[in-house]
This record gives C-alpha cells, sequence and structure tokens, in this order.
C-alpha cells in the first residue's frame, strides 16, 4: 500500500536533517495518513479512504464526499477518487432515471 492519499494526491516527500555542525543525512517526510470511513449520500454507504487529515479537511469544507468529488475537475483528482466518482455519477443517474 502506496502512501499516498487517496483525495489529494499528497505522498512521500524528501529532504535532510541538518546537524548542529551542519552535517546533512537523507530523510523522509511522511504525509499524516489515516484509514477512515467517508459516508456517500448518493451511494447510501461508507467508503473506506485511506487519507491525510488536509484531504478530510478538504471533503468537510466541501460538504461531504459526493459534492467534493463531483464540484472538482478529474483532472485534479487521483485515479482512485476517479473511481469511486463514477460509482456516485452511475448511481446519481438511475436515482434520476427511476424518479423520472
Amino acid at each position: 500500500m502506496s502512501r499516498r492519499c487517496q483525495i489529494s494526491g499528497k505522498a512521500v516527500l524528501s529532504g535532510n536533517n541538518v546537524s548542529h555542525a551542519n552535517n546533512k543525512t537523507r530523510r523522509r517526510f511522511l504525509p499524516n495518513l489515516h484509514e477512515t470511513s467517508v459516508y456517500s449520500d448518493i451511494l447510501s454507504a461508507s467508503i473506506k479512504l485511506r487519507v491525510t487529515t488536509h484531504g478530510l479537511r478538504t471533503i468537510e469544507h466541501n460538504g461531504g464526499l459526493d459534492s467534493f468529488l463531483l464540484s472538482t475537475p478529474n483532472r485534479k483528482l487521483p485515479l482512485a477518487a476517479q473511481v469511486i466518482k463514477r460509482r456516485i455519477r452511475r448511481a446519481q443517474e438511475k436515482k434520476a432515471q427511476a424518479a423520472g
């Protein structure tokens, strides 16, 4: 499993530890990833995601998973988020056909 956010796409960065004597050794900056369940109103189900805290805040700021994914263009979403977006669109279309 890669260390990459499924919503924002944040990944591992690399840099240096710099000592007081100015010695430099390589280090990794890991994203703050959490395995969480986010509820989708359109799918009426919880979806397990591995997201950063920044990604969770973005979802909440935009009014939930459905509205965030539907309002964000595909070019700005990682592949995992695009797959979920397609599932939401299909379910939305089925509900519209059943209602109308």
